[in-house]
């Protein structure tokens, strides 16, 4: 298809996966049977809102089983104290006696809690709890000591750590910490799982509505192949020149550097810049003498019929634009709003050049085709009147070769017409 293989060929490929998106678990779940994705089931798939992690560590109790939990403390009866405490809860317990040992264990283990003394022989605990939350700043860490002081806690908390627990305490008030650290640690993990699981349902919706796009530009485009067809049996004079004229015009706007999106909007506004024709009288359109000036004012109204039938149409409402000035002249003179310079669409004066080297090199009832040669002597010669001069320029620098090629792909003389090829060739050489 002319306009759907040339959008394929113009068609960014690189997706960047939506960020900032706030969506509500429920929304996700309830919204997205369209897409078959369920987050709650990627969030908590063995049910009642729980996470395998969850499962994992919770126990009959309610406290975590099998969490591994670091105890730093440089006295030994300290340490077996609560290191047998938490063993006879279930927890995996390992213990360091000072703040090194306890750096070396946490590079070669994970540990879902540190607990740790502040005043220790080697070092101070908020050094180490500072290093500890440096590295790992998702992982819990309760301060232990006898050191009854506001100000330390207060600080201790600022620079990271979860929680304060003063010697002497209870068992159950140690119990009881910890299973609030381990709580928010698995908060954390679900948290985080939660949102990898969110982005990638957003990546998938995304990239799906992404297809969906693609789908429905295809269709659109299908329909205005199926238009061109259409005016191409009304007007046989010109039959294959919205073909031809739309493949120059997209080389020309590619050598001219116009982006790949803009190059779209240009090639659709090209293709359809004769369909105004559509709603001109037959016996005028077809007649084979000379127009008289009536008739020549009927037939200039083909631009502004055009643009009508094309600006309601969103995806098409920037191409109409160029329909509508496809016949102005660069000094002002063209029709039908006498537009001067830059006040035409760029993209009408990169077609008003490709569509005189098609009217120029092709066969025509009153004329036979003339050369590339001749064309190019021609639009040199209406440079800053009919034509853009910059456009001109652009166009002096590539070679007929060019044109001799897309020319005969399109007429079937050498291979089959593909706009995909065009689109995705490289940008025509400059001499």
């Amino acid at each position: 298809m002319i306009i759907d293989i040339m959008a394929q060929g113009l068609r960014q490929t690189e997706h960047t996966p939506a960020r900032g998106v706030h969506l509500c678990r429920e929304g996700i779940g309830q919204g997205s049977s369209g897409l078959g994705l369920n987050l709650a089931e990627l969030v908590a798939p063995m049910g009642v809102g729980a996470s395998p992690a969850a499962e994992a560590l919770r126990g009959p109790t309610g406290l975590r089983k099998m969490a591994r939990i670091l105890v730093v403390d440089d006295e030994a009866h300290v340490r077996s104290m609560i290191g047998a405490t938490l063993e006879r809860r279930g927890f995996d317990v390992q213990m360091a006696s000072c703040g090194r040992d306890a750096m070396a264990m946490l590079e070669e283990n994970s540990f879902d809690l540190v607990l740790t003394d502040i005043v220790m022989k080697d070092g101070n605990g908020i050094a180490l709890l500072e290093r500890m939350h440096g590295q790992q700043p998702n992982l819990p860490v309760v301060m232990v000591t006898a050191i009854h002081d506001i100000s330390v806690a207060i600080d201790s908390m600022r620079r990271g750590a979860f929680d304060y627990l003063l010697k002497p305490f209870e068992r159950e008030h140690l119990l009881s910490i910890v299973q609030r650290a381990l709580d928010h640690r698995l908060a954390l993990e679900e948290s985080h799982t939660y949102q990898q699981n969110l982005e990638h349902v957003v990546r998938a919706r995304t990239e799906m509505l992404h297809q969906a796009m693609e789908d429905l530009e295809h269709s659109y485009d299908v329909t205005l192949e199926a238009l061109g067809d259409a005016l191409d049996l009304k007007d046989s004079e010109t039959e294959g020149h919205s073909k031809r004229v739309t493949a120059y015009t997209i080389a020309l706007a590619r050598a001219m550097g116009i982006s790949p999106a803009d190059i779209k909007v240009i090639a659709r506004g090209a293709f359809l810049h004769d369909i105004g024709k559509m709603a001109i009288p037959d016996e005028i359109l077809r007649k084979p003498g000379k127009l008289t000036p009536e008739e020549q004012e009927i037939m200039r109204e083909h631009c502004t019929r055009g643009y009508h039938m094309l600006r309601k149409i969103p995806f098409l409402a920037e191409a109409a634009e160029i329909v509508f000035s496809h016949q102005e002249h660069f000094d002002g003179s063209g029709y039908p709003g006498g537009l001067r310079g830059t006040e035409t669409p760029v993209g009408s004066r990169i077609f008003a050049v490709a569509d005189t080297l098609d009217a120029i090199t092709s066969d025509r009832p009153y004329r036979k085709a003339r050369s590339f040669d001749a064309a190019r002597e021609e639009i040199l010669r209406c440079s800053g009147t009919q034509f853009d001069p910059a456009v001109v320029e652009v166009f002096l620098k590539i070679p007929n070769e060019l044109w001799h090629e897309l020319r005969s792909e399109i007429t079937g003389q050498n291979k089959r017409f593909s706009t995909f090829d065009i689109a995705h060739a490289p940008t025509p050489p400059v001499m």
